[in-house]
């Protein structure tokens, strides 16, 4: 798997003290190297410490670090991994904020500092000049570019992170003696995560903690990892001994987001392509251990939040972006009615409901919401029960119509025997039901709304011209186990139907289009024949989303499910999903409009645009 193991190292430091810091810089390295860690970045200026002030000045000073950066490199020659370390240097006759690549007992390159801040509590140019003959440089470890960058850098109009990350770095470093101050932590934090978005990579921060001096700042020590945009670590504050926070980045997704980011080769060929760079190999003699575990969170349900107050924020935005786009429908066509086919189930539930929310935006009477039901054979009191709960309770036009004659009868005009409950049995079921949707909207001069999700469609785990099929896809872009969430949402705004909405979503996913048992429970359980939708919507933005192999998304899904499903069970139903994914593809490629809510869509208009044909022998090998 393409993950390099990263780390920000917060020290102890001693101000002035070098000898003490070099020990402190080794031992903390020693550690990291322990934990399989390969590329490790300490604070700005970690050999004197930041807090120096006219101590710069004095030629011992200056003298002490340069000879600890030595030190460091012979004490840390055997580890397998790559220091980054700050001190102050004398270059061209001057004195240079800098950082020092160090691996193998060798001292490869100098970054200096571009940007000197001389304003509030900084006054760097009073002891640091910026070196304008600096070459472009960045280094190599493992095949894989890194830049860097010391604190400033970053804060700068045009970071220098920039031009590194156009020139190919995939990680940037930042050594950083940021002080701290009411509110500036989550000001650093969103500059961090932006500029990693921004420059589709990893970042890694490393700024200046316990130990410095308090005459006039504190610094609380900070050890940030950004990734795309996404904060893999961002340490506890306040911490009074060393430190380090690590994980591993993904340098095979950083590569495809750049190659899918067609803004991102733009602006490179733009902004960087005259420039010459040259790039150092610094790649440790010796390899790190492998200890088989992941260090970056793994998040089982990636359209769901796991934060509650963060959930609630999310299922708003599900319901007002379908909202907007049905209201921006229904204006268009200068409809006052909608035709939704209601089964009980968790997506014609979720259907319902935003028409509701659309429909009492817009100041129309709920009576313009044409709530239909269609028991067929299948059809169990439980689901029946609820439809008829939901539709009295939130007061719309409301219609049963049994489709079990009209079925029955067309079984016998194409010669279908009913006792083989087979496809035909199935789909004619699903046939029907459109075909009513479809008249009654003709009738009411209104719109058929279309109910399936988006981890429905992934697996064409619909009816080709059935309830494939509707005038209005409403929920095509919102995955299963994001229709459960927002299900949910509208019981905490809605409380009057609060239970209602609980009973269904506790109740089996099921097309229920097979007789019950002889209970009268659901026999046809969704779940049960094409597998869990949390493995699915885990698979699908693994694929999409992360464009991950399925090698990949298989050792994920593993470590992501390691408690709940066995490594057999995640093969078999990611072998489901890729095969069905692939096959599929035809029913997606007609569908409906319907608005893009979460990170993936399937639209052929938009996100996702592939041929029907395409083999999906390629992938299913991968996993081999």
């Amino acid at each position: 798997m393409s993950f390099l193991r990263v780390a920000a190292a917060v020290p102890r430091v001693e101000v002035a003290d070098c000898r003490a810091n070099a020990a402190h810089i080794i031992e903390l390295a020693r550690r990291m190297a322990a934990d399989g860690v390969r590329l490790a970045v300490y604070p700005e200026l970690s050999v004197t410490a930041y807090t120096c002030g006219d101590l710069f000045l004095q030629p011992s000073l200056i003298e002490g670090a340069y000879e600890q950066l030595h030190e460091i490199a012979r004490q840390t020659a055997d580890l397998p991994m790559v220091l980054v370390v700050g001190l102050p240097l004398m270059i061209a006759g001057a004195l240079r904020n800098c950082a020092a690549v160090v691996s193998g007992g060798k001292i490869h390159g100098v970054q200096t500092k571009d940007y000197l801040p001389n304003y509030g509590e900084f006054y760097e140019k009073r002891w640091f000049r910026h070196d304008a003959r600096a070459q472009h440089t960045l280094y190599v470890v493992d095949g894989v570019r890194f830049g860097i960058e010391i604190c400033e850098d970053l804060w700068a109009p045009i970071p220098v992170s920039t031009h590194q990350a156009l020139a190919g770095a995939e990680i940037i470093l930042n050594l950083s003696a940021s002080n701290d101050l009411v509110g500036k932590r989550r000001r650093l934090l969103n500059l961090i995560t932006h500029q990693s978005d921004a420059l589709r990579c990893a970042y890694v921060y490393s700024a200046s903690g316990f130990g410095e001096s308090t005459s006039d700042l504190v610094f609380d020590g900070k050890a940030i990892i950004a990734e795309l945009g996404q904060t893999l670590v961002d340490s506890p504050r306040w911490q009074r001994d060393a430190f380090y926070e690590s994980a591993d980045v993904d340098i095979q997704l950083i590569r495809s987001e750049r190659v899918a980011n067609s803004s991102f080769t733009d602006c490179r060929v733009r902004e960087d392509g005259p420039e010459a760079w040259a790039y150092i190999d610094v790649t440790p003699p010796v390899a790190s251990p492998v200890d088989g575990r992941l260090r970056r969170p793994i998040d089982p349900m990636p359209f769901v939040a796991s934060d509650p107050e963060e959930l609630a924020k999310q299922c708003c935005e599900i319901s007002e972006i379908q909202c907007l786009g049905l209201a921006k429908r229904l204006q268009v066509t200068r409809s006052t009615n909608v035709v939704i086919g209601i089964s009980g189930g968790l997506d014609s539930t979720l259907a319902l409901l935003v028409a509701c929310r659309t429909f009492d935006m817009l100041g129309l009477d709920r009576k313009g919401i044409h709530a239909i039901t269609m028991p067929g054979f299948g059809t169990s009191e439980r689901t029946k029960s609820n439809a008829d709960r939901l539709m009295e309770a939130l007061r719309v036009s409301r219609r049963e119509i049994p489709i079990g004659e009209t079925v029955g009868c067309h079984f016998r005009d194409i010669g279908h025997d009913p006792e083989q409950r087979n496809v035909v049995y199935e789909n004619a079921q699903a046939r029907m039901r459109t075909m009513i949707l479809m008249d009654v909207a003709n009738q009411v001069g209104g719109l058929v709304l279309g109910t399936g999700d988006l981890s429905e469609l992934a697996l064409g785990w619909a009816t080709y011209n059935g309830d494939q099929m509707s005038m209005y896809g409403l929920n095509a872009g919102v995955p299963k186990t994001a229709v459960r969430s927002a299900v949910a949402w509208y019981g905490s705004i809605w409380p009057d139907i609060d239970a209602t909405l609980a009973d269904i979503i506790a109740t089996p996913v099921s097309p229920e289009l097979l007789p019950a048992d002889p209970s009268g429970h659901i026999a046809q359980k969704t779940e049960d024949l094409v597998g869990p939708y949390e493995l699915h919507d885990f698979f699908l933005y693994q694929l999409l989303a992360m464009r991950r192999s399925p090698a990949v998304i298989r050792d994920l899904a593993e470590r992501a499910f390691a408690e709940k499903f066995s490594s057999e069970e995640i093969e078999k139903w990611l072998q489901t999903f890729l095969r069905r994914f692939f096959s599929q593809q035809f029913k997606r490629s007609c569908m409906p409009d319907g608005p893009k809510v979460c990170a993936v869509s399937l639209s052929p208009r938009g996100d996702w645009r592939a041929p029907s044909d395409a083999s999906s022998a390629p992938w299913l090998n991968d996993l081999k």
